[in-house]
Formats: C-alpha cells, sequence, structure tokens
C-alpha cells in the first residue's frame, strides 16, 4: 500500500482569522469553513485544514513554528516580489531574503507562527 498525504493540518488560536491570512497572502481559496476547523485549496491538489487547538481530538501537544509550508517561486526576483508585498501588508518576517545552499529565501509567519518559506531553489 503506498500512502499519499492530501491534507495538511495546522492547529490554529482563531481558524477564521487563519482561513483570511491564507486567502489574503497566500491566496488559497476557501473550500470550507465552520467555527472550528476551515479547509483551503493550495493550488491544483494540495489542501490545508486548519484545525482549532481548542476542540481538535486529540488535544496538540505543540504550536506553531514546528514546521514549514514552503512555496517555490519562478526567480529570486518572485522571492523579492513577494517579501516586499508581505513586509508592506505587515506580515511578521523571521528571516529576510538570503542565498542558502539549496536556494534563495525568506520566512514568514502566519498568525499562529507557523513558518511560511518562499524560496527559489538554485542547483550547483
Amino acid at each position: 500500500m503506498n500512502l499519499s498525504p492530501s491534507l495538511q493540518i495546522l492547529f490554529v488560536d482563531q481558524p477564521a482569522r487563519s482561513a483570511a491570512f491564507y486567502r489574503e497572502h497566500v491566496g488559497a481559496r476557501v473550500l470550507e469553513s465552520s467555527p472550528t476547523f476551515a479547509m483551503l485549496a493550495l493550488g491544483d491538489s494540495a489542501r490545508l485544514g486548519l484545525w482549532s487547538r481548542h476542540t481538535a481530538e486529540p488535544a496538540p501537544t505543540s504550536g506553531g513554528g514546528g514546521t514549514e509550508l514552503a512555496f517555490a517561486q519562478p526567480d529570486r526576483g518572485a522571492v523579492d516580489q513577494l517579501h516586499a508585498r508581505w513586509t508592506a501588508a505587515g506580515v511578521p518576517v523571521a528571516q529576510a531574503p538570503v542565498a542558502l545552499d539549496f536556494g534563495y529565501t525568506f520566512v514568514a509567519t502566519d498568525p499562529d507562527g507557523h513558518r511560511l518559506r518562499v524560496f527559489h531553489p538554485e542547483g550547483d
């Protein structure tokens, strides 16, 4: 059997607030929403669930920042443009644009501290 993940779930304080953040800053489409859960479409097939940390069962044992959602961009200019747009909108930036061994990148955070890495991969 080959299992393939179809949904990534982040535990959040307020699903509606988080859904609005991802809709505005990532361009995610809200597929469903309730007071305790929201599901969003990220691109054609990726799904992001935003589940209230106050009602999730079993209760989550950690908060945001332990993992990253990563968004590849076509070139360095696109990385810089998104960094400028998010900075102007007040999205917290944890790491300014920088060249690392895998490519050009920056890291921002969502309202719950989940890390959002934007990058352009650059190889050898």
